[in-house]
């Protein structure tokens, strides 16, 4: 059964390996690493669910670590947008430990506003979000119906 109403599902799309450098003097994975893996995973899905370019992040609720990851682990990322405004986009983020499962942090709300030139809010123009596709930002879409890709 389909029901609307229903919360939507966490998609956890990004992986990083966690490197020697991401460590902190305890060896395990860096509070301020995994935060800056968050936070820009986060822009590029603002990104696609606006369809512009110039995002910010505007607000990050309680960040509640409950478990770590180790040089070597593989930490996926889960995000899903919960909410538009007239300039904004709020998501939820979890990041989990791919070989245990384990959660390590969770963020209830992260907020995203798209700006202007002058970096004030803007509109974005959407009212929903969407799940079956990708909003590209319009000065993508042009080049690459005209076939000016950058692609090889």
């Amino acid at each position: 059964m389909n029901d609307a109403s229903a919360e939507p599902v966490m998609s956890f799309r990004t992986r990083k390996w966690v490197r020697p450098e991401d460590l902190n003097a305890n060896g395990t994975l860096f509070g301020g690493s995994l935060l800056r893996w968050i936070d820009e995973e986060a822009a590029v899905y603002a990104i696609i669910q606006l369809g512009q370019q110039r995002v910010v992040t505007k607000y990050m609720s309680e960040i509640v670590f409950v478990s770590s990851a180790r040089e070597g682990d593989i930490v996926e990322i889960g995000l899903v947008a919960t909410a538009f405004g007239r300039s904004s986009l709020t998501m939820r983020a979890e990041a989990r430990n791919l070989f245990t499962q384990k959660s390590i942090l969770t963020i209830e709300e992260m907020v995203f506003v798209h700006v202007d030139e002058q970096g004030r809010p803007a509109p974005h123009g959407f009212t929903e979000i969407t799940y079956d596709r990708d909003r590209v930002p319009a000065r993508h879409r042009a080049s690459e119906a005209e076939g000016t890709s950058d692609r090889s």
